[in-house]
């Protein structure tokens, strides 16, 4: 046997270098802002021909790469520095959204010129939201006109849906809102969205990202109140988002309202404290009766665990309202509030399908506990009922319908004998 080592085998061949395309190439947005400045002077004031010079360029240059240093220019006519100030070291342009005219139908064409460039190139999107994002970030870097165009230009651009509203948090940032920069800028921005769509379509926007109830954060702590924003903005001409934030928080308030009337069912306190709580939260909040009623009805109906068997759910249903009668009856004072009530009955049993054969005998056990009158009960039979289970309700009603007509002829005879 040789004592000499075997040799290994060794690799030969040629060795290739990296393609040039999987090399990672440096960040340099100097030429890619050389080429889009230098095409945006040549189109000059055309919007038209800056579009189609965007779409022609996206071919050339890399967008995906190079997306923030476009929006930029497109913008503020070149590359921002943080804070929003113009980088010194490069070319600049005077065509863009800060330097054009301060007018709606000007910053409509602007907002066409960013529709179809992300139409085009859809990989943009996001990249857009995240520039609006940032250039809101960037409010007390801008003069008042270009806070002012770029207001405008968001306004529309939600109206248009190229954006999300989730972009109004930027303006939650707590230097922008101790100034005052934040309630200004969001003025003329409602005002923008409001002249393309219906208060409707933005209270929608606004609620699918959950804006709906963080409005009241475009002020300060101290003036976060509804009064505060309320005159602010009605002031200002948008008596509609004024309402829109009142309206909001008075649901926020019912909900707040609601969970803490079932807590209090849930831990057994006592009627009469549970009743001086909610006449109390009645004056503070300026509830209505009719509204307070359908709360308590909610409350009261989600404060137990309902049996799944219908033939027992009608006897748990009686005795646990019969338990909270007078919580009931200390809040259908007025005619409007029992019909109220009735209406919530109706479509709670409906909603709830093991209620629907229990209906009667809740009306009943009501109107024996003096909550709902005969009156109220009539008015709701004849006219005031909803279509949910009409024909149901009405059905098992009838019976009980004509004993209380009977009941009010025979008093009528009475006084009439008298």
């Amino acid at each position: 046997m040789s004592n000499q080592r075997q040799q290994k085998p060794t690799l030969t061949g040629q060795r290739f270098k990296t393609r040039k395309r999987d090399e990672k190439e440096r960040f340099d947005p100097s030429q890619f802002q050389e080429s889009i400045v230098q095409g945006l002077n040549q189109t000059g004031t055309d919007l038209e021909a800056v579009a189609k010079f965007l779409d022609a360029s996206g071919a050339k240059l890399d967008y995906r790469r190079y997306a923030e240093t476009l929006f930029d220019i497109l913008v503020a006519g070149g590359m921002l520095a943080p804070g929003g100030t113009l980088s010194d070291d490069m070319t600049c342009t005077e065509f863009c959204l800060f330097k054009a005219q301060e007018d709606m139908e000007t910053m409509q064409a602007y907002a066409q010129v960013f529709n179809k460039l992300i139409r085009r190139y859809k990989y943009l999107e996001k990249g857009f939201e995240e520039e609006i994002k940032k250039l809101l970030l960037f409010l007390k870097g801008f003069t008042e006109s270009e806070r002012n165009k770029l207001a405008m230009l968001t306004g529309i651009l939600l109206a248009n849906g190229n954006i999300s509203a989730s972009i109004l948090s930027s303006l939650f940032n707590e230097n922008l809102v101790k100034e005052g920069v934040s309630p200004c800028f969001a003025v003329k921005l409602f005002k923008s969205w409001l002249s393309e769509k219906d208060i409707n379509s933005v209270a929608a926007s606004l609620r699918k990202v959950g804006m709906d109830n963080r409005l009241m954060e475009l002020f300060p702590a101290n003036k976060r109140s509804c009064e505060h924003f309320s005159k602010y903005f009605t002031d200002a001409g948008l008596k509609e988002i004024s309402d829109f934030a009142r309206n909001q928080q008075s649901i926020g308030a019912r909900k707040e309202l609601q969970k803490e009337l079932e807590d209090l069912m849930s831990c057994g306190e006592p009627l009469k404290d549970i009743i001086a709580y909610v006449r109390e939260e009645i004056k503070k909040n300026n509830i209505s009766e009719q509204t307070m009623i359908g709360l308590i009805w909610s409350s009261v109906m989600s404060s137990v665990e309902w049996n799944k068997k219908e033939e027992l759910v009608t006897e748990q249903a009686i005795k646990h309202l019969k338990q909270y009668s007078p919580l009931l009856k200390a809040f259908t004072s007025q005619g409007l509030s029992e019909l109220t009530l009735l209406l919530k009955i109706q479509e709670y049993c409906y909603d709830n399908i093991h209620f629907m054969k229990a209906f009667q005998k809740i009306v009943v056990l009501l109107y024996k506990a003096d909550v709902l009158s005969e009156e109220a009960i009539l008015k709701w039979y004849n006219e005031a009922h909803q279509a949910k289970g009409k024909s149901v309700f009405l059905e098992q009603m009838k019976k009980f319908v004509e004993w209380l007509k009977n009941a009010e002829e025979g008093k009528h005879l009475v006084s009439v004998c008298h």
